[in-house]
């Protein structure tokens, strides 16, 4: 076992014939529940108990009364649940699976930041470190930030980090005029408009459903803007038949498993011409390394117990005021 590199990579014993089926055993038998984000591949996704947007799984995580967690999504995801559930041990496949969002965004600088607009109401959004949170009042996600926005007086002054895309639509959508962090998603920032147009004329009929973290040319031709969780309720209830999907591809497991009967089109990059449009970081998970992190229950998320406390509190009252 070899932990060195923030993962488990001892093979999968050879008699091992069905991993789907050990994963599943081994999961009740270490009392876990597994989590996945619709970010995930198909395959993982197909052995979670939950799947969700950051907003389900974070209140998942704080409802669960299970042994271990095991977060198949990002860093920050683990870390979420760890701070909402401190007293159980939290897993992810891949400690490598980062998030460039929440790279942008050193808690240092953000510190500065929050001190040179003082008087502020500090919201980030869940795309975070820890250490971001802690510095935080409210904490947000892409399918609740416009409504914890618009509870919060007219005349409040706001710092939102660190995703200037969603602030951006955010401030478009309410009409405040919300300080911005500049940071980005490398995902989200790579879709390409004019190919995006392309499609379009291809398939005149496809609705265009755009995530909130994309520039704004593209929200300014979607159909419909929202969190993953909100592109897959629209899809489901539109008598639409194909959809253009300007989000990261693995949602579309989940959009094909719900409609079967529609049409799902990823959205293309500027820099690919395969049509997809994958985070490199939700994708260093795999099934293997899921049944050796459930195997050898390693490796554990770890937040500082100096940190949970000050982090946990913008995270609660992001749940009670969804």
């Amino acid at each position: 076992m070899n932990v060195e590199k923030g993962y488990v990579d001892e093979p999968v014993p050879a008699e091992v014939k069905d991993l789907k089926e050990e994963i599943i055993k081994l999961k009740k038998e270490k009392g876990a529940v597994i989590m996945g984000h619709y970010y995930q591949k198909g395959e993982i996704q197909d052995v979670s108990d939950y799947i969700g947007d950051s907003l389900a799984l974070a209140r998942i995580a704080a409802e669960t009364d299970a042994r271990i967690i095991v977060m198949c999504g990002v860093h920050f995801m683990g870390e979420t649940a760890k701070i909402l559930c401190p007293d159980k041990k939290v897993l992810v496949p891949d400690l490598n699976a980062g998030c460039s969002l929440a790279d942008s965004c050193p808690a240092e600088d953000f510190d500065t930041f929050i001190k040179a607009h003082p008087g502020h109401t500090v919201i980030s959004y869940v795309n975070t470190t820890a250490r971001v949170k802690a510095l935080t009042d409210i904490v947000v996600t892409s399918g609740n930030a416009r409504k914890i926005v618009e509870s919060l007086p007219a005349d409040e002054k706001i710092i939102f980090g660190p995703d200037r895309n969603l602030g951006e639509y955010i401030n478009s959508v309410t009409g405040r005029q919300m300080v911005l962090w500049n940071g980005a998603c490398h995902v989200h920032e790579r879709f390409s408009i004019e190919k995006i147009k392309e499609l379009k004329e291809q398939h005149p009929n496809a609705h265009i459903l755009v995530h909130p973290e994309c520039r704004k040319p593209l929200h300014l031709i979607a159909d419909k803007v929202g969190s993953t969780a909100v592109l897959l309720k629209y899809a489901i209830e539109s008598p639409v038949k194909e959809f253009i999907v300007a989000t990261e591809s693995g949602i579309l497991h989940e959009m094909r498993l719900k409609c079967p009967e529609k049409t799902f089109i990823p959205a293309p990059p500027d820099d690919n011409v395969c049509g997809c449009n994958e985070c490199s970081y939700m994708k260093l998970n795999t099934l293997q390394k899921l049944y050796n992190c459930l195997r050898f229950e390693q490796p554990e998320v770890v937040v500082p117990d100096e940190l949970i406390e000050s982090a946990r509190r913008p995270i609660e009252r992001m749940l009670a005021m969804s």
